[in-house]
């Protein structure tokens, strides 16, 4: 799968004013993560389990940091 074919989306948290921000896109068993100033730079790979931890970890720390 090659990144221009990946459905790329942006948090709701970005700005409307074309604001920077990582993106997300959906891989066959995970997710990757790539930085939106750099469309065609690197992205990192997550398996199921990794984004899953990652993201209960961030709901946590929302939590207890309030």
């Amino acid at each position: 799968m090659e990144i221009k074919d990946l459905n790329w989306r942006k948090s709701s948290y970005t700005s409307g004013n074309g604001g920077n921000c990582v993106e997300i896109a959906p891989l066959p068993g995970g997710m990757a993560v790539r930085d939106s100033k750099r469309p065609t730079g690197p992205m990192l790979h997550f398996s199921e389990s990794e984004w899953r931890t990652f993201i209960t970890s961030l709901k946590s720390a929302q939590l207890t940091n309030g």
